[in-house]
Order: C-alpha cells, then structure tokens, then sequence
C-alpha cells in the first residue's frame, strides 16, 4: 500500500507543490478545501484526476480549520501516514486588519489540527508550518535556538501554533515537528504578496498593459528562496526517526529594492520610472531584517536552498512574461489588488 498524505492548505503555494512532490514518491494525498461557489483550484487542476479512475492518487476533502469535529471524521476515516498543517490566513499586513480571523485559524486552528490527530487516534507524523514571522524584532541571522517577538498578529498566531505542536510532541508523545520557513515564493504565489506583485507587474508593464505600481516599505531586507524547493525540506523532516523542529532558509538576506530591482531589469525596464510609495501598504509594527541560519536543516535533513532572491525574482518574472502572452489578454492592476497590502 502506498503511503497517505493529509494535506491542510492544499490549494496554496506550497500545498501545490508538496502535492505534486508526494504524488511523484508514490504517495495517495487527500487535501483539504474550503467550500466556494467558484472553483478555487487552479494550482492543483494539472495533479487532479476523477477519483472514479482507478488510478487516481489525489483526493480532495471539503472542510476548514475552524471545524474540529469535521477534521477529526476526516482524520479517523483517511488515517494517513503523514499530517501537513499548511493551511492559514497567510498575509501578513491582512493579519493587521483582520487580527480575531487570524489568530482563529492561524493559531487556534493549529491545535484544532492536533487535538484532531489526537482524537481520532491514528498512528501518524505531524508538521506544523511555522513561520520566520515569529522572530520579528530579532536580529538576524536566525536560527532553532533564537527568541520569538512577532510583530504581528500574524506571527504571534504563529507562535502559538509553534509552542502547541512542541507541547503535543512532549505531552502525547506524537511526532510533531516544526518547519519555520524563511520567506518562500514562486509563480504559484498570490497576486497580493509583494513579490509577486512586483513580478506582475514588471510582465504588465512590459505589456504596456500597465504602468505605475505602489509599494510601501522598499528597505525590509528578507530571506527569499523558492517554495518548491522548500516543499523538499518539509517532506525530509517527517523522514527522520524523532521529531524536531528546523529551519529552512537561504542564509542570504536582500531588500525589497533589490529584489525590485532584480525583477524590472530582468524584462528590460527602470524601476525607478513606474514605482511610487503608498503609504496604505506600510505595516504598523514592522520587520526589518530576516535572515535564516539553516545548518540544522544541512547537518540534519541534508536540506540546502540553491536558488536565492536575486535568482528568484528573474524566474518569477519570467514566468509572468510567459502567462501574460498565453493569456493574450491585458492584466489591469485594478482597485481591489492596489487596495491590499505587501507581504
């Protein structure tokens, strides 16, 4: 029998690529999806087969991690071999404006999660996606061994969750870890969050189908590496004989500018030309620097990032040159996405 994989957030970034990830080792994986009136999908559509063909091996689950007693039906029935707690509200200037529906899912939902685990009495490995958010104010580098001082409502919800999987792992004897990833991106990555938006925008504006982006704070320098890679170390941490709790991270630390830079110029463009400050995407309490010290993860996991910012941001536009010329349509950087905030 193949190995079964429950995965929380399975339709996010990083959902997508370790489905795709445990569907290549042989894997079954069931993921988890809220109910919409409009298909919210997309990033799986390429993994899907009918569950009616037998040689189907993903299968997705209605629910949400603010129902423990659905999590736990679901849990007792697939008892998988492996538990990925990836879903949350993950952006971390919406954790500012909505801080109640944040602290709900993104923290309480996390020991919703375990507790189902628990109930539900199966026999498997947890992971708990945690987040270089939970260091804040700390100054880099930073490593297992670093103080938490979130500056959040986004990373203390983080920390929560963190200290409640090491507290199931030593009360319960359940194998829990904790993967604190530095910050991840990718094509697959939401509109809103800041690289994303910029690599957008540079494919947009190199279109001529746009031609001013806002941003706030351009002098956050962060630890930027690519999420499919990451996905790699989330899977090698439930491998291990105990559990632990690890960071995955490139060890290299750019600005938002850099990266800004590195985008624009990539598709032939002068940043300097279309960017302009607003103030709206400035965070009340903000992070200045996060870099990771990922040895543990090297010595340990035989983890190790190869792609960096600078790498990254060129890749992500790239791939946004390319979507926008399949597309054949204008992108219109409209109201609704400049309304929302930056990573």
């Amino acid at each position: 029998m193949p190995k079964r994989a429950f995965i929380t957030g399975v339709t996010g970034q990083d959902g997508s690529y370790l489905a795709e990830l445990l569907l290549k080792k042989g894997y079954e994986v069931h993921g988890l999806i809220r109910r919409a009136s409009t298909f919210n999908t997309s990033r799986i559509d390429h993994l899907y087969v009918d569950s009616h063909n037998p040689d189907a091996k993903l299968f997705l689950h209605y629910g949400d991690l603010s129902d423990g007693s659905r999590l736990v039906r679901l849990l007792a029935d697939i008892c998988p071999d492996e538990v990925y707690n990836l879903a949350a509200q993950s952006h971390v200037r919406v954790s500012f404006d909505e801080p109640e529906h944040t602290g709900d899912v993104t923290g309480i939902g996390s020991i919703r999660m375990l507790e189902a685990v628990r109930q539900a009495g199966i026999d498997t490995r947890f992971y708990q996606a945690s987040s270089s958010e939970m260091f804040g104010a700390e100054p880099p580098p930073q490593s297992e061994a670093t103080p938490f001082y979130p500056r959040s409502p986004y990373g203390a919800a983080k920390v929560y969750s963190y200290w409640v999987t090491k507290n199931y792992r030593e009360a319960y004897g359940m194998f829990a870890v904790n993967g604190i990833l530095f910050n991840h991106e990718s094509p697959r990555r939401g509109e809103t969050f800041v690289t994303r938006k910029i690599t957008r925008a540079a494919a947009a504006i190199k279109a001529g189908a746009q031609d001013t982006l806002y941003l706030g704070n351009l002098d956050a320098v962060r630890d930027w590496g690519y999420a499919a890679e990451y996905v790699e170390g989330m899977w090698r941490m439930l491998q291990v004989d105990e559990p632990d709790d690890f960071v995955l991270a490139t060890g290299v630390g750019i600005t938002v500018e850099q990266f800004l830079e590195a985008a624009f110029s990539h598709v032939g463009l002068t940043w300097q030309d279309h960017v302009k400050f607003d103030e709206r995407y400035l965070r009340p309490t903000e992070v200045d620097a996060l870099i990771g010290d990922a040895t543990r993860a090297h010595e340990k996991l035989g983890w190790k990032a190869t792609v960096d910012g600078v790498e990254l941001a060129k890749l992500m536009a790239d791939a946004d040159v390319a979507a926008l010329q399949h597309a054949g349509t204008p992108w219109i950087d409209d109201v609704r996405l400049e309304s929302w905030g930056t990573a």
